[in-house]
């Protein structure tokens, strides 16, 4: 038969020329040589042979190949191209073997396969071989001649696998011995710089890293992907628009999908990869209430797909949920479009729609009510309450389905319009918002003066409130909520709870805390009953605001702490207030990484907000005092400058006499006190410039301001601008040789300020305080947190020699994702992930972040998700791979 056999496939591909070296996967295979089997298993175009070709060439062990197709299907034929590739190490090897083949009558297949190993048992030196396209066999006979070979393999050989599907050989068996080295999809695709190799130096486009990060995303490091990218790329000028155009129905792309993968299916599964395309995650039971199909198992057809490496990645470890690479999904749901007529796939959507609602997923009910335009059901879901429109996701769903629908059908149903300008205030939009409240009321001025209308009127005044919130205008805010809690109907709970929220913020920025705390407090009893979580959260938020005025830090975060577990990971951009109240309470107690953290986190989700709102520069202004505590004067002028520029062209007139503060602190540490003190005086600053007339060695004129300013917080009862007082007025005293005065007045702010852990309060005053701390230390006040203090001033000093060997900080707003993640990760996602990578149990992980344990593992299951990995270890590779960690 040897002279039947084509002799080209014994023999290994040519290495390309330009080839992308892949170390850290030969490292790999080194490892697993001496293991029985290597398996290589992922989809078409993964580098699979092209990683074993480069592999072998550099692999001190000689080899024997052979490529498999369709025709070799017969076992006679496989033994034969079999024995054929061992020849080329010895040609003795497997002669009688042969002759036995050609005989008419054929031994038991354990007696040949007994024969041939007792030949391969006599080859001297270790060797490799390597059965490439295993996935065109589908013989039963050869996966048992297979088995029984592993079984009885001689220690010199190593097996190599490279197919696109799993073969049926024992695999579990040799991965609990230890004998298997398993190569998949995720280690294959390409990482970010084997991206950059492969698309600048081998393809020659010269790509910025932002596109090629994109790029990569887009492919999910799918190396096919990418040089079919590369090729429609060429001639392109704007490579970023390509980029984000490049979907699953390039025409390169499709051709290669369509032919060599959906082309090799048979019509059940292609039926169901087209059908089950609609959906971002599916299961086995979703995907059987789509199909409407009882032949059919879905669970068992998406673990066949898995087997098969059909571009399907799992989403648990539990393989119950699983989604489509991107790409694939691209071109399935095109090749949908054109298979079914649009009223076929309508029914899809329904059907997917009806099964999310029947397993309480009310969003995901909603996205495939709104993608067939069931305007019933999607009015049903949104009024129904369960979407959880805290969610960022969820609101911009809802509302790009309200930007969708005619003018004629908002105006049909004005509760539609009050709900889109609603929703756009939770995403942080105030532009056109006002425009939608009159286009309600103008819908509404015709109809009856029912209860629902009067109701509807209520929820206008309510959402007017919340945009007067937004724009600081405390006299808008009172009057538009109290209309709201006229109009509204008493089992109307979540307006309500809105309106009484509304109230505490506004009655705050009056300086009312007694009224604020009232309101909020109300508007918390109300929640109990409506279960509103975005205003629960929101009205815990103003509590929380109220304690730490109050100095209740360890209150206060439990409040901001519980608002964030609330949200979980669903956070709309107005978290970033849970996010800088906890960044400051940090800062208070001297963790200024963690307070970093949360700045960080709060700059990223105000950033959400319309540039009319001022919320990213209140963070802005924290993380400049936080640069300034860290000694980086450089890095907080400039962000300060930055916060200036944008409050002059916004207008943003409330946040002037903050940025002035800093300014000032600025100034004082730079020795510029002349205009320290003009900048100070411009406003009304009393603490700073009672601040700069210390600095200026005038005492005298600092306890003139102090005392009248520190009777007046006593008399209004605000408990943290009477305590800052009491510090500045204890060093103005000594500093005026009032030794004793300074350190009694002192004992007394110690006494107010240990119980909540402050420590910052003293420690940003300078070594001015920390004298003032000895000499209460010598009196033995408060001993145990003096020394605690003076202990943080002797750790500032070291940090501020390290500080001094590097020109500044690393930026305190630098994002923490990646541009090559095509879903970025969430806030919540990242406190969830550096815990995995420090090696948290789930339990631990939901004690520490305050989460319930489903929660936590929902998280994971978004990790692996967003990161193409299937487990913890993989997932905290991918992220160290893309500075994540």
């Amino acid at each position: 038969m040897s002279g039947d056999l084509l002799q080209t496939k014994l023999y290994a591909p040519r290495i390309r020329p330009s080839l992308v070296p892949r170390p850290r996967l030969i490292t790999k295979l080194n490892r697993g040589l001496h293991r029985q089997l290597t398996l290589i298993s992922a989809p078409a175009g993964f580098g699979k042979t092209t990683l074993v070709t480069e592999w072998i060439a550099a692999c001190e062990r000689p080899f024997a190949w052979l490529s498999l197709d369709e025709r070799d299907n017969d076992l006679t034929r496989f033994l034969a191209y079999f024995i054929a590739a061992l020849q080329t190490l010895s040609p003795e090897i497997g002669k009688r073997t042969s002759g036995i083949l050609e005989s008419p009558q054929l031994p038991s297949l354990e007696s040949i396969l007994t024969i041939l190993l007792n030949d391969m048992a006599a080859i001297p030196e270790g060797f490799v071989f390597v059965l490439d396209d295993y996935h065109a066999l589908d013989a039963q006979s050869i996966d048992l001649a297979l088995t029984f070979l592993l079984e009885h393999q001689p220690p010199q050989m190593h097996l190599v696998i490279a197919t696109r599907e799993d073969p049926s050989l024992p695999l579990a068996r040799l991965r609990a011995r230890g004998q298997l080295t398993e190569v998949r999809a995720a280690d294959l695709r390409f990482t970010p710089a084997e991206a950059a190799e492969f698309l600048n130096r081998v393809m020659e486009l010269n790509l910025s890293e932002g596109t090629i990060a994109a790029l990569e995303s887009r492919t999910e490091g799918w190396i096919a992907g990418l040089q079919l990218a590369a090729i429609s790329m060429q001639g392109h000028q704007d490579a970023a628009s390509f980029v984000q155009s490049f979907t699953g129905s390039n025409r390169f792309v499709l051709d290669y999908l369509v032919e060599d993968v959906l082309g090799q299916q048979s019509e059940t599964i292609h039926a169901f990869l087209l059908c089950t395309s609609i959906l971002d995650r599916m299961c086995g039971s979703l995907c059987e209430a789509i199909l409407l199909d009882p032949s059919a198992s879905g669970q068992e057809i998406l673990e066949q797909l898995e087997l098969a490496n059909l571009f399907i990645v799992p989403l648990d470890n539990e393989r119950r949920w699983y989604r489509y690479h991107h790409l694939f999904g691209d071109l399935l749901r095109q090749q949908l479009g054109q298979s079914l007529p649009p009223a076929e796939i309508v029914g899809l959507q329904i059907r997917a729609s009806q099964w999310y609602e029947n397993n309480n997923l009310a969003f995901e009910a909603f996205h495939h009510a709104a993608a067939a335009n069931d305007m019933e059901r999607a009015e049903r879901l949104i009024k129904g309450g369960m979407i959880p429109l805290h969610s960022h996701a969820a609101v911009t769903t809802v509302l790009d389905w309200l930007e969708f629908l005619p003018r004629a059908v908002l105006d049909a149903n004005p509760w539609l319009w009050v709900r889109a300008a609603m929703l756009a205030l939770n995403a942080g939009q105030t532009i056109g918002v006002e425009e939608k409240l009159q286009a309600a009321e103008k819908a509404l001025h015709n109809a009856d003066g029912d209860h629902e209308t009067r109701d509807l009127i209520g929820q206008i005044a309510a959402s007017r409130a919340t945009l007067a919130l937004a724009q600081y205008q405390p006299e808008a805010m009172i009057i538009q909520s109290h209309r709201a809690l006229e109009y509204l109907h008493p089992d109307n709970l979540p307006f309500r709870s809105r309106a009484l929220r509304t109230l505490g913020f506004a009655h705050q920025i009056e300086g009312d805390r007694a009224a604020a705390r009232q309101f909020y407090t109300e508007a918390l009893a109300i929640r109990q009953t409506s279960g509103n979580i975005h205003l629960t959260v929101s009205a815990l938020t103003g509590l929380g605001n109220v304690q730490e005025s109050e100095n209740q830090l360890h209150q206060a975060a439990e409040t901001y702490r519980h608002a964030l577990q609330l949200l979980s990971d669903q956070q709309p951009p107005n978290a970033d207030q849970e996010y800088i109240g906890l960044a400051r309470i940090f800062y208070e107690w001297n963790d200024l990484d963690t307070a970093v953290q949360y700045g960080q986190q709060s700059l990223q989700l105000a950033q959400q907000y319309d540039h009319t709102v001022d919320r990213h520069v209140i963070c802005e202004l924290f993380l400049a005092r936080l640069k300034l505590a860290r000694e980086d004067i450089a890095g907080a002028a400039d962000l300060i400058e930055k916060a200036d520029l944008t409050a002059r062209q916004q207008n943003f007139v409330k946040r002037m006499p903050d940025i002035a503060a800093i300014q000032v602190l600025i100034l004082l540490r730079q020795g510029h006190l002349a205009a320290a003190a003009q900048l100070a005086w411009q406003y009304e600053l009393p603490l700073i410039q009672a601040r700069v007339l210390i600095a200026q060695d005038d005492p005298s004129a600092a306890l003139s301001i102090l005392e009248p300013y520190r009777q007046q917080m006593e008399a209004r009862g605000w408990a943290d601008e009477r305590l800052k007082a009491m510090v500045l007025q204890s060093l103005a005293l000594y500093a005026h040789d009032e030794k004793n005065q300074a350190v009694d007045l002192l004992g007394e702010a110690l006494t107010l300020a240990e119980p909540e852990g402050f420590v910052r309060l003293f420690l940003d005053e300078g070594s001015r305080m920390a004298e003032l701390l000895y000499a209460a230390a010598e009196q033995e006040i408060r001993p145990n947190y003096v020394k605690k203090l003076l202990a943080a001033f002797e750790a500032e000093k070291k940090d501020e020699r390290q500080f001094t060997a590097v020109s500044s900080h690393p930026s305190l707003v630098e994002p923490l994702n990646h541009p090559s993640l095509v879903e970025p990760l969430s806030q919540r996602e990242l406190e969830v992930l550096r815990l995995i990578a420090q090696g948290h149990s789930n339990a631990e992980i939901s004690q520490r972040l305050y989460l319930a344990l489903s929660t936590v593992k929902g998280h994971n299951l978004r990790i692996f998700d967003k990161l193409q990995a299937q487990n913890r270890t993989e997932a905290v590779a991918r992220a160290r791979e893309l500075g994540l960690l």
